[in-house]
């Protein structure tokens, strides 16, 4: 099998050619969410509309806690693909499937437990409470096959291979929009419908994805014995990925904050934040994919001792981050409700929308600089940092100021709105004088 070299060349046309394929995988994985509320808000009520934005809402927690693991697997694999230590990297990998697998069976178990609390704690609307609960526990089901295509990917990106796992998840994609409408346009399934079709599909790309590489003589060899946990690496891979998983873990519990408050307001409001959620991955592609591209990015060319490069990459890629945020934000500054109508065509949740689309779109500009300032610093394991940085926008920050405004709410969405990209603003901000405090701290180092 083909092996990926990120340490060589045009330094913008390796990060396109690498970073390209994992924003089309990232768009391509978005439409899953998309897909389904699409199909439910064509057939179904705003009942099931609200239970798949919140059961969505939900099912996040377990891609938040696995990100760290994922992308700690890819900046060990970078690093040591980098410095072309071969053994290493099949130890690494060997690890990481494990690893996964064991996640895969906690989470599923704990989630299930406290699956109903959770959704009380939420203040899940009680009209569509049941089908929350019965749209979460059919993805909590499917939890293997999420952490299983995680891990294949996560493998293949730290090898330096991004088109493979776009090709995987493009055909996982397809089936599960064919089953989207199978399940509830023909079948009457409903939202569980929904629930069905991703994980099934999942399981399929899993399958594809396992088997193309065993027929390819990929680097590892799939065989039982290679399936080992090397308590090194396992140490390397939890002290780069815990911080990570944290990380994303608090920003995901200030959005279900926020979906909290908004589901207080009824089942529009929760209808306007999930709507809204989705577009937040959409206009926000370009920015978690360019951020991921340069994690691995950096790892590989840190292992190769060039960090004049790495540092090339993360200007190079804020450019390209940027130009779909900027489109997105012109979007919902002059046709909001045009993007509303995209999911339903409840006049109540459009109107409720507009002003909340006008004030949050100013996030999807921030979280550009945001996210690729930390996929950099990720790269280089400062993982504590953006920890820190995360956690402290999300708890210190962003809670407060829902619970603030949810507080004193008056019935106007567009203040809520504004509150993400204030915060997103501020971590901008402390995070670049963090990466100018570090360059001027190498350079002094290097001048002695």
């Amino acid at each position: 099998m083909k092996e990926y070299h990120l340490t060589e060349g045009n330094i913008l046309k390796t990060l396109l050619r690498f970073a390209v394929p994992f924003l089309a995988a990232a768009l391509l994985q978005s439409l899953y969410g998309a897909a389904d509320l699409f199909v439910v808000g064509t057939y179904c009520s705003a009942e099931s509309v609200a239970a798949v934005s919140t059961g969505t809402q939900v099912t996040q927690i377990i891609t938040s806690l696995i990100t760290g693991l994922t992308l700690g697997s890819t900046i060990l694999i970078g690093q040591y693909t980098g410095s072309r230590e071969t053994e290493t990297v099949k130890r690494i990998i060997g690890t990481t499937f494990v690893v996964f697998g064991i996640t895969a069976a906690v989470l599923t178990v704990v989630l299930l437990a406290f699956e109903q609390p959770l959704l009380v704690l939420l203040q899940t609307p009680e009209e569509s409470f049941v089908l929350t609960m019965h749209y979460v526990a059919i993805c909590l089901w499917g939890n293997i096959f999420v952490c299983g295509y995680n891990a294949v990917s996560a493998v293949l990106r730290g090898y330096g291979d991004s088109v493979r796992p776009m090709v995987f998840i493009g055909i996982s994609c397809l089936i599960n929009i064919g089953l989207d409408i199978w399940f509830v346009r023909d079948l009457g399934l409903g939202s569980s419908g929904t629930a069905l079709a991703t994980i099934l599909s999942q399981a399929v790309s899993m399958g594809i994805a396992v088997a193309y590489l065993k027929k390819k003589e990929f680097i590892f060899d799939f065989k039982w014995s290679s399936f080992r946990l090397d308590t090194d690496i396992v140490k390397k891979l939890l002290r780069i990925g815990i911080p990570i998983s944290f990380q994303e873990l608090m920003v995901r519990i200030s959005f279900l904050y926020l979906m909290t408050v908004m589901n207080r307001c009824g089942v529009y409001a929760a209808a306007v934040v999930g709507i809204g959620s989705k577009y937040d991955v959409f206009a926000m592609l370009s920015a978690t994919s360019m951020a991921n591209a340069l994690s691995a990015l950096t790892a590989h060319n840190l292992g190769a001792g060039k960090p004049e490069r790495a540092e090339q990459s993360l200007w190079y890629g804020l450019g390209i981050a940027l130009f779909p945020a900027v489109l997105f934000w012109l979007w919902a500054q002059l046709s909001p409700a045009s993007m509303l109508r995209v999911f339903t065509q409840d006049a109540q949740v459009i109107a409720a929308g507009i002003p909340f689309f006008r004030s949050c779109s100013y996030d999807y500009i921030m979280v550009a600089m945001v996210f690729c300032f930390n996929g950099y610093l990720n790269g280089k394991q400062k993982t504590v940092w953006t920890m820190v940085s995360s956690s402290m926008g999300a708890l210190c920050l962003r809670m407060p100021l829902v619970w603030f405004f949810g507080k004193n709410f008056s019935g106007d969405l567009g203040m809520l709105g504004r509150i993400a990209p204030a915060v997103s603003g501020i971590m901008a901000c402390y995070t670049l004088a963090y990466l100018l405090y570090e360059k001027r701290k190498q350079s002094a180092v290097h001048s002695r």
